[in-house]
């Protein structure tokens, strides 16, 4: 089933606990701070089941499925893939980074290897592959939370004074178990209908029992999410705030207070090898990056189209200096988009016969990531320059009788009306100066975690056998000059 919006919308009307401004939320469909995010996800559920544009699929038993749930079988597949989650990501213009098609990837990615899975406890094997065919038959909304709170990372979670600080298992049952602790970083949760939470980070001998893989519903007793200040609730309209009021999808902190986990929803049990491997030895960090990766894609070619019509409404953009700058916005895009159809383009078949992008590009392109959009931004900054700190306060000065003569007069331009070019620089200022500006800058900046653990994956996934033997190739193509060997 693919699911329209009013069924989404319905489907998070729940008894969730959710807490921000130290309240509690009644409908995060109503709330000043979510409202605006469950309507876009609400419009995405909507895109994908107008059949027009082309974001189905037959699953492999039958059905009809949103392709953000695909196992890729084939580069074709990956393509195919690609193309729905852009038009996603198009229509949030690369600003929802956790949208449902992100952790729907890593759930393709763990039902594609169920030899992994079966490395683990024999009752738990079939766990992951079963939830992913409920998420996907259902076509759920996931979220999740896979990083331990910051409280001393120079010390393992079983190192830390009180033991459930991080995740971890309070109390196993003969029919499940009961989590206790906190985990970051819940982006989307308040609006999604499951959570998967697990530990990305390396675990060390003796934090078996924070070694866990789970899924849980929103609503489950016990869970609760406490939100960061909202970026959308004291906005004065959306013509002001164009991204803040529609995108901004909360961040929380999500505390486990003694909630149970039957163990149809147990993926990985006290197993720091195999919690590890679920995300390494399957497709799905491939899979769930490369869905980061097309969003990011989008998000880019939206910076720079922005630029583009900033620098036309200035008339500043025959400028040669001005004509660099777009051209080095240009050539910074284009790096990212290449290396994301490179991934896909020389794609491998894993032994499951999954389709996985390039590890190569696909890793280049994320070690690129936590520099390349701040450098973006930069740019940016530079081709705006002022004008978006000239802007009204509100749209209202342009239609107060008292104040719009002086609005019509004094903010204008030579090729756009002054609507429409308040309009443009609001738009820029919620890009790169507002509060959701800053938090998306942040958000790339540490996206794949430390920039160093960005750039490891790549350090680990180059293949360097091959930059070597070039290397080797030219040491070896000459020696010491001959009268040099003769003396020798």
């Amino acid at each position: 089933m693919v699911r329209t919006g009013a069924h989404y919308l319905e489907s998070i009307k729940d008894k969730r606990n959710v807490y921000i401004g130290g309240e509690r939320v009644d409908d995060v469909t109503t709330h000043p701070a979510f409202k605006g995010i469950a309507k876009t996800i609400a419009n995405l559920y909507d895109m994908a089941a107008d059949e027009s544009n082309n974001m189905t699929y037959e699953t492999e038993d039958g059905t009809v499925a949103n392709k953000i749930y695909m196992i890729p079988k084939s580069r074709e597949d990956l393509r195919d893939r690609r193309e729905a989650i852009s038009k996603w990501s198009e229509s949030t213009f690369g600003f929802v980074g956790r949208s449902p098609d992100h952790v729907a990837a890593f759930m393709a990615g763990f039902a594609s290897s169920p030899d992994v899975f079966e490395r683990g406890n024999p009752k738990l094997k079939n766990n992951a592959a079963n939830f992913y065919k409920f998420a996907r038959d259902n076509d759920l909304y996931l979220s999740y939370v896979i990083i331990p709170p910051q409280i001393d990372r120079s010390k393992a979670a079983h190192e830390l004074e009180e033991k459930f600080l991080a995740t971890g298992v309070y109390e196993e049952r003969q029919d499940g178990i009961v989590i206790r602790g906190s985990q970051m970083l819940g982006t989307g949760a308040a609006v999604s209908n499951y959570l998967f939470v697990s530990c990305i980070t390396p675990l060390k001998p003796g934090d078996e029992t924070y070694a866990v893989s789970f899924v849980v519903p929103m609503d489950a007793p016990g869970l609760k999410l406490y939100a960061r200040p909202s970026y959308a609730a004291d906005k004065p309209s959306t013509y002001d705030y164009p991204l803040s009021t529609r995108f901004d999808e909360s961040d929380a902190l999500v505390v486990f207070d003694d909630v149970f986990i039957p163990w149809e929803h147990v993926f990985v049990y006290k197993d720091i090898q195999l919690v590890q491997a679920q995300f390494h030895e399957t497709p799905a960090h491939r899979l769930g990056n490369s869905q980061a990766q097309t969003r990011f894609v989008s998000k880019l070619k939206f910076v720079v189209g922005l630029a583009r019509k900033i620098t036309a409404a200035n008339g500043i953009d025959k400028i040669p200096a001005v004509v660099e700058k777009l051209g080095e916005l240009a050539s910074l895009a284009s790096s990212a988009e290449g290396m994301l159809l490179a991934s896909e383009y020389h794609c491998t078949i894993d032994k499951n016969g999954t389709a996985v992008p390039n590890s190569r590009f696909l890793y280049g392109a994320m070690g690129l990531q936590n520099t390349l959009y701040p450098q973006v931004i930069h740019i940016f900054r530079e081709l705006v320059g002022g004008g978006v700190l000239q802007v009204p306060s509100s749209y209202k000065e342009l239609i107060n009788p008292e104040t719009r003569d002086d609005m019509q007069k004094y903010i204008r331009s030579a090729t756009v009306q002054v609507d429409k070019k308040v309009q443009l620089f609001k738009l820029a200022w919620d890009v790169i100066g507002s509060e959701f500006a800053g938090r998306h800058q942040q958000y790339e900046m540490f996206y794949a975690g430390a920039p160093f653990v960005a750039k490891g994956f790549s350090y680990r996934n180059y293949g360097y056998e091959e930059a070597v033997a070039l290397a080797d190739k030219c040491l070896d193509s000459y020696g010491l000059p001959e009268e040099v060997i003769v003396q020798k």
